[in-house]
């Protein structure tokens, strides 16, 4: 039954980080390309549709009472506690400023390229891990390190041609450092939450997950909505919305809620993976949907894909096949000792 349920837990993680990892980027691109300019208020699209998850940490507190039954101690409503509150706190502010950098760099960078900076991630995440988590670092680790670094770096070569539209080579050469800043930040997130759910001190339930995103999603919505009222965000919204090409204020309030949907999306099942799996885990699928994200930018916003694009593709793919070829062969190696150990003959001490 336990299975069964971590199971259904995987798929479910997946499915959500899927639509927030594709669609995300391409709801931000949908808001730039047709008007809007508030790099703070992206940001804060990013993390503050995390009200929704009151619905299923209420339906957990409805069944953990019933539960309960007619006992005298109150069930809480809330399980987490000060330390995991805290480091979910400090994690919080991390995913705003990254969201910032990422924001930034996507008002720059066409989401193709954008996408393929992000893959470099999976190196940066497998690097953190090793000296947070103390996850392993094989030659296939360095291999996609040095490849994912390689594709990434590729794209700065011929920047001329990538660009958008009335933008100048400053600002993309400024975009592209944010979004590797951004690739890095996060690459450090992932591995903290990890450490996060083995230091709690608690112990590690799904609800208690859900629970780490919403203070993480408060903490980061909060920081940007700092850097929205000193950069004057309020002021300029209304009018924004009217002006949005895409059908005014009506359609403009439709992409901002579902921005904020489906960004939700991405956070929990990208933390709700390093609970079913490791960051290890989590960043390999975020890396593996990265190409998927590409081609539906070049399909939806005709953004170009010229030879650059093509070969950081290749070398993206071949770093992410690299690092979970050797991930299978180490959990082939692994469970080949421990069955040999299983196998070998127990013998009685000598009286």
């Amino acid at each position: 039954m336990i299975m069964k349920m971590k199971t259904v837990l995987v798929i479910i993680n997946c499915i959500i980080l899927a639509i927030g990892n594709c669609g995300g980027p391409l709801m931000m691109r949908l808001y730039y390309k047709n008007g809007g300019k508030r790099i703070w208020f992206s940001s804060f699209l990013q993390t503050t549709g995390f009200p929704i998850i009151l619905f299923p940490l209420l339906v957990s507190f409805f069944l953990r009472r019933r539960c309960h039954g007619h006992e005298e101690e109150k069930t809480p409503f809330f399980l987490i506690k000060p330390p995991l509150f805290m480091a979910s706190f400090v994690i919080g502010l991390l995913t705003g400023f990254d969201n910032y950098l990422y924001a930034y760099g996507l008002a720059y960078l066409p989401v193709s390229t954008s996408s393929l900076i992000i893959s470099s991630q999976l190196a940066f995440t497998a690097l953190f891990a090793f000296f947070l988590v103390k996850h392993k670092f094989t030659p296939f680790t360095i291999n996609a390190v040095v490849l994912l670094t390689l594709g990434s770096g590729i794209l700065a070569l011929h920047t001329d041609g990538d660009k958008l539209a009335e933008e100048t080579h400053k600002e993309y050469i400024v975009g592209f450092l944010m979004t590797v800043a951004a690739a890095v930040l996060y690459a450090f997130v992932l591995p903290l939450v990890e450490l996060t759910y083995k230091k709690g001190r608690q112990e590690i339930s799904y609800t208690l997950v859900l629970e780490i995103q919403i203070v993480l999603c408060f903490v980061a919505t909060c920081f940007c909505l700092v850097g929205m009222l000193a950069d004057g965000d309020f002021k300029v919204i209304a009018k924004e919305a009217r002006d949005f090409k895409l059908g005014g204020s009506r359609y403009y309030y439709v992409v901002v809620v579902f921005t904020a949907i489906i960004w939700q999306g991405f956070f929990l099942g990208a933390i709700g993976m390093i609970f079913c799996a490791s960051s290890v885990v989590s960043g390999i699928l975020i890396s593996a949907l990265l190409p998927l994200t590409e081609i539906l930018a070049v399909l939806f916003f005709r953004e170009k894909f010229q030879a650059e694009k093509g070969v950081s593709l290749v070398l993206s793919l071949w770093g992410f096949v690299s690092y979970f070829y050797g991930q299978i062969k180490s959990e082939k190696k692994t469970q080949a000792s421990e069955t040999q150990l299983s196998q070998l003959p127990v013998t009685d001490p000598v009286a």
